[in-house]
């Protein structure tokens, strides 16, 4: 159209210079050069004139040809693509604004970006177009490409209104129709879509879009058959992106008419939507999969399916639990069940997921909360299920396999409406004998108290009965004990009750607490006698048994019953030694009394009771009048056991002798290094008063007052004032008078500060406030106490406050307390306790060697429980995993598992998942996991840690869904634990990134 009106202008051109041939030669040349130039745009060689127009265009004095010049010269500026080409046009209109050329201009450039491409510069254009003008040829096209424009901008409002316009052209018509036809099937308007697409059907040119178009239609109507039916007509011959199309269309149509079987190979071939599918594309082929009975297809498919939180995610999430339990994956059951419970938008749905995951919870045990919350939330949520009862059933067994008492007992507390008392009384008494094995007795017996408030059932009334005596022992309460205990005999539940077995030897320990030795002595003989007994047991019975007879006076009984101790070879063979050659003296036999003192000492050389040997072996030389034997056996005591409460004891004792026999000089020697090696000490005291009378034997007076003068623990001139007021104040604590024994202890502490009773002063007050819960208080006088030295309350002393230091978790100050222990502990026990707390000290202060250094001493310890050897293992591994030796935790992990209980055991099983997991066996890790998960659930922080070793095992086997559900549970279910979630969400950020390459639906802003 351009080129014919430039021709026809041409003609125009050459009559009007035909008509007036009067000009001169300059206005022929230059006319000439206009008709070239004319010539070379009409020609395409926009550039070459476009030179020539400007230069014509700068001699021509003729404004038409002046305006015709400057037209010209921006048309091709516009299709030489030349900067600024609009601007030329724009002032071609505004110098010309009476140009005939006007109108033509702006269609001419509107009708160039649109054949070029660049409709959103054509619609500018045609928008300057004054239509009013334009013959009905250039209307038509105005109208059809300024439609077409606003189409490929994505407004059709302004499409349908130019299309609808040339609708009924004969050149434009089938064109306007098909993308009226389009835009009506983009906006469902399938009627609309389907009377066009008819009208262009025949047009070649869109036949194969047609076709995917009405198969399209069909499918989104509801008619599969005829969207199959057309579908395959256009599928061989269609494009790579409609195959894709035409294959969802295909399979999709089987999938809703229920031919899963034929819908599955159409379904795999969509290549999704850019390249990746969402989760509906996954449900489709995962239902198929399921419909055909391939579970483990469908599960491939299913757990594609991540972040779904829509109706659709609801039954993928149902359907894939459904798979996974066809395929003996409980665990994974568990979690999609527990999901699809968590939506409602299908409530028939959702309260049959929400019974299989209370089931399988109860099954298989859960990490996210507790088997009874989970039954009784159901119970709750559908108090008129069918399934009621089963769940009830279900509660009342989970209350006990569980474990989790503690939960267990808030549960039971907090539900009005759960009436079985039988299994309110079960739960208690675990409780109780839960925190009995704590250690915590005080809180035990409130349970045991609630366990017999109920006595529903004879045997748990038996047992509670049995274990509140146990607690009443523990907490020093031996009269309850006994009541208790002998009530236990009596009760029908307690016939077959294991606790029996032992019934004679606790009672006998209540009246041997309780100093009635006769009555122990017929319980300890009883239970002695009895060879079917445990050996360890008989032998401290035995033991005891020895001890009631020795108090009692009856020695030879005594010996009789320490020989049989020592028969049976137990743990307290030296103990038992040592007493039956203390009980050879009382029945006048010194002799046989040094030999078994002797014998002791050479058979037992470690013995804790060395030093009391070693004492009674020299106080016996010298009764015997075998003074330099005497002195001799002390020597020994001092020399092999230099931190026992017997040496400043012995050393007095050769001081004495020395001043007996008149050797005054060796008196003084001895008497002085009591003073100066433990003062403060009885003995010091007693020293000093001694020394005084030798210096007044030897006339030395004046250095006796020099000597004492020097001494700070003693305030000679008011010994008698000293005395006086600690033996009230000790006579108030002996006899448990705790307000007023308070009271007279701090009064003498503040007046003799130095005094001769100090340090047994403060040892006193300490046990008080320690006795009393005030631990923190009993402190500076427990310090006090080791700070003076060894003496007889120095192991207590620094047991008490090892203890008081652990329980404020002040490790610096206990590791120093609890290392004297240890090597000043004359009892087994004590030793233990120090090198057990010694090794979590060292672990809580990041000092790994030297906790490894004391979990190997207690290993190495044959007095050492299973419980401190457990927590030695936990300390090896512990400190190996902060150093990074893997290998030698793992070890350590495993020699725990073997007995561990409790925590303890959690932990380890916890490990063996985790080391499982770095090996790559990752299934076998989720197996620990879940066992985890059942037998250790109220221990949270490893329930965590595992769900979170768990999710990752899963993402490692395939399984995206259970990965990502298990480490959102985590994040959103355990706040209490920062750094689990912390790696929870790093992990689920990792998978979701992975995931979001073939998953549309996979949101990665995490």
């Amino acid at each position: 159209m351009t080129h014919n009106r430039t021709y026809l202008f041409g003609v125009f051109l050459f009559i009007c210079i035909s008509v007036f041939p009067q000009q001169s030669a300059i206005q022929t040349s230059e006319l000439a050069d206009y008709n070239r130039a004319l010539e070379l745009y009409n020609n395409q060689q926009y550039l070459a004139a476009q030179t020539l127009f400007d230069e014509v265009r700068d001699e021509v004095e003729d404004e038409r040809i002046e305006a015709n010049c400057a037209y010209y010269i921006a048309n091709a500026a516009i299709r030489l693509n030349q900067p600024g080409a609009d601007k030329l046009m724009e002032d071609f209109v505004q110098r010309y604004p009476t140009s005939t050329k006007t109108n033509a201009a702006f269609l001419d450039v509107a009708d160039y970006y649109f054949e070029s491409g660049k409709y959103s510069l054509a619609r500018k254009w045609y928008d300057t177009v004054d239509q009013r003008n334009l013959s009905r040829s250039e209307t038509e096209r105005f109208n059809f490409n300024n439609g077409y424009a606003y189409f490929r901008a994505n407004d059709p409002d302004n499409a349908k209104l130019y299309l609808n316009k040339v609708k009924d052209s004969k050149k434009y018509g089938s064109q306007a129709k098909y993308y009226l036809g389009f835009m009506a099937y983009e906006g469902d308007d399938y009627q609309q879509a389907n009377a066009l697409f008819e009208e262009v059907k025949e047009d070649e040119r869109y036949q194969e879009n047609l076709t995917y178009f009405q198969s399209d239609m069909n499918f989104k109507q509801g008619n599969f058959e005829k969207a199959i039916e057309l579908g395959l007509e256009q599928l061989p011959n269609a494009t790579r992106r409609d195959q894709s199309e035409l294959n969802k269309i295909i399979g999709e149509s089987y999938f809703n008419l229920g031919e899963y079987e034929k819908a599955i190979p159409y379904l795999k071939e969509y290549k999704g939507a850019r390249g990746k599918w969402n989760n509906t594309d996954y449900y489709q082929l995962g239902y198929a999969y399921f419909q055909q009975g391939d579970y483990e297809a469908a599960i491939s498919e299913f757990n594609k399916i991540i972040d779904g939180t829509n109706a659709v995610a609801q039954n993928a999430y149902y359907h894939l639990a459904q798979s996974y339990l066809k395929t003996d994956k409980k665990q994974q059951a568990l979690n999609a069940f527990k999901n699809a419970s968590e939506m409602d938008f299908d409530k028939d749905i959702q309260a049959d997921a929400s019974l299989n995951y209370a089931k399988l919870s109860y099954e298989i045990g859960n990490s996210y909360a507790s088997v009874p919350q989970v039954l009784m939330n159901y119970l709750e949520k559908y108090p008129d299920s069918p399934a009621k009862e089963e769940i009830n059933e279900l509660l009342i067994n989970s209350f006990i396999t569980s474990k989790n008492y503690e939960e267990a007992m808030r549960l039971l507390k907090g539900n009005r409406n759960f009436q079985n008392n039988v299994v309110y009384q079960q739960v208690a008494f675990y409780r109780g004998l839960e925190l009995y094995n704590e250690g915590n007795y005080t809180e035990a017996e409130e349970y045991f108290d609630l366990a017999l408030s109920e006595r529903r059932d004879p045997r748990l009334t038996a047992l509670a009965t049995f274990w509140k005596a146990e607690t009443d022992f523990n907490l020093r309460r031996f009269q309850d004990a006994l009541i208790g205990y002998r009530e236990f005999t009596g009760m029908s539940g307690a016939k077959d009750a294991a606790e029996r077995e032992n019934i004679d030897y606790n009672i006998a320990y209540a009246y041997f607490k309780q100093r009635d030795y006769n009555r122990a002595v017929e319980y300890f003989k009883r239970y002695a006698g009895n060879t079917a007994h445990e050996k360890s047991r008989r032998n401290d019975a035995f033991v005891r048994l020895g001890d009631s007879y020795f108090v009692n006076s009856s020695y030879w009984p005594a010996m009789e019953a320490y020989n049989s101790a020592i028969a049976l070879n137990g743990t307290q063979n030296d103990y038992a030694a040592f007493q039956k050659a203390i009980s050879y003296g009382f029945v006048d036999r010194n002799d046989t009394k040094l030999q078994e003192l002797n014998e002791f000492l050479n058979r037992y050389p470690r013995s804790s009771y060395r030093d009391d040997a070693s004492y009674e072996l020299g106080n016996t030389y010298i009764a015997m009048n075998r003074t330099s034997e005497g002195i001799e056996a002390y020597n020994r005591l001092i020399r092999d056991v230099p931190g026992s409460a017997y040496v400043p004891k012995a050393i007095l004792r050769q001081g004495l002798i020395y001043y007996n026999s008149d050797q005054g000089n060796k008196a003084l020697e001895r008497l002085k290094k009591v003073v100066a090696e433990h003062p403060n000490s009885p003995e010091a005291a007693q020293a000093v008063k001694t020394a005084r009378l030798v210096y007044i034997d030897l006339g030395r007076t004046d250095e006796y007052a020099a000597w004492v003068r020097n001494l700070d623990f003693v305030e000679v001139t008011d010994a008698d004032l000293d005395n006086t007021t600690f033996e009230s104040a000790e006579k108030q604590y002996r006899e448990n008078n705790t307000a007023q024994a308070t009271a007279s202890l701090e009064k003498y502490i503040s007046s003799f500060p130095k005094g001769l009773h100090s340090v047994q002063a403060n040892f006193y007050l300490g046990q008080l406030y320690y006795r009393e819960g005030n631990k923190q208080k009993s402190i500076p006088h427990y310090k006090f106490v080791v700070d003076k030295g060894t003496g007889e309350n120095s192991e207590t002393a620094l047991s008490r406050l090892g203890e008081v230091y652990l329980e404020n978790r002040n490790y610096s100050e206990a590791i120093p307390v609890l290392k004297r222990l240890e090597s000043e502990a004359t009892y087994p026990q004590n030793v233990i306790f120090a090198q057990s707390n010694l090794m979590k000290s060292y672990l809580q202060e990041n000092n790994y060697n030297e906790a490894v250094r004391y979990a190997e001493k207690v290993l190495a310890n044959p007095e050492a429980e299973t419980a401190a050897k457990n927590d030695a293992q936990v300390i090896i591994a512990r400190a190996a995993i902060k150093t990074g030796n893997e290998a030698r935790a793992k070890q350590a992990y495993a020699e725990v598992q073997r007995s561990a209980t409790g925590e303890l055991a959690a932990e380890a099983l916890y490990y063996d998942a985790y080391f499982k997991n770095k090996e790559g066996k990752y299934q076998a890790s989720n197996d620990a996991v879940q066992k985890l998960a059942k037998d250790y659930s109220g221990y949270k922080l490893y329930g965590a840690k595992g769900l979170v070793l768990m999710g990752k095992n899963f993402y490692q086997l395939g399984d995206a869904y259970q990965a990502t559900y298990i480490l959102d549970n985590v994040i959103n279910n355990f706040p209490d634990y920062p750094e689990v979630v912390k790696e929870a969400r790093q992990e689920l950020a990792k998978i979701k990134a992975e995931e979001a390459k073939t998953n549309a639906s996979v949101e990665t802003n995490n």
